[in-house]
């Protein structure tokens, strides 16, 4: 039994301070020798330090036995050698026998006269190698002056459309023809930077009153060329 703490609780119900329910728990608790928890014992300590001039309990520190600290151990690195190994293969020995190489020559021999019989054979055969003179084909020569239609057939009132090239600068002079030779159409036309010229002629007209084969010409000063067109009236 907890003598200190039953006088307290004593005194404190004979002068009426606290709550006489829970003092009376713990005076019967300490009486019958009962397990009293630290709830109950704070709350008796902190009344009689505040009506029964108790002195607080300061707790006793155990003093904290220090750790010597070990200082870390740097285990310095240990560079690794690499060990570089030459290896040195050594050239298989060849033994050398007598017998193996005589055995050797009489079949080099015996192969040797076969391939011979077997040329001596096909020599009487005519020569079936390619020819290797290959003639080189030769470059085409440019247009030096053409002339064509954008169609091979018109109608009345059609747009034919001119066109061709020409080496030479300036100028070129078309003309159309109809079936009895008779000109029935013709335009100077400039030539342009690149060698081309372009331009526009309509089927119809005088001297395209009948259908039949028409021929365009294009002369340039140097030469003359011509195509062909039919023409539906």
């Amino acid at each position: 039994m907890d003598d200190s703490l039953l006088d307290d609780v004593k005194a404190l119900l004979d002068k009426d301070f606290g709550d006489d329910r829970i003092l009376k728990q713990i005076r019967r608790a300490c009486e019958n020798n009962e397990v009293i928890s630290n709830y109950e014992r704070n709350y008796v300590r902190k009344l009689a330090e505040k009506h029964l001039g108790k002195r607080p309990v300061v707790p006793t520190q155990t003093p904290v036995e220090e750790k010597p600290v070990v200082p870390d151990v740097v285990i310095p690195e240990t560079p690794s050698i690499q060990k570089t190994q030459t290896i040195k293969s050594e050239p298989p020995k060849i033994s050398s026998n007598s017998k193996n190489t005589k055995v050797m020559l009489g079949i080099g021999g015996v192969a040797l006269t076969i391939i011979i019989a077997v040329v001596a054979s096909f020599s009487g055969m005519s020569d079936v190698s390619p020819n290797t003179n290959i003639e080189t084909p030769t470059t085409p020569t440019s247009i030096s002056l053409s002339i064509q239609t954008d169609l091979s057939s018109y109608d009345t009132k059609d747009i034919i459309s001119i066109s061709g090239v020409s080496e030479t600068s300036g100028t070129v002079n078309l003309s159309i023809e109809n079936q009895k030779n008779e000109l029935v159409w013709a335009e100077q036309v400039s030539i342009k930077n690149n060698g081309q010229y372009t331009t526009l002629a309509i089927a119809g007209g005088s001297g395209w009153e009948n259908s039949g084969t028409y021929t365009i010409k294009v002369d340039n000063g140097k030469e003359t060329q011509s195509s062909t067109f039919s023409f539906t009236a």
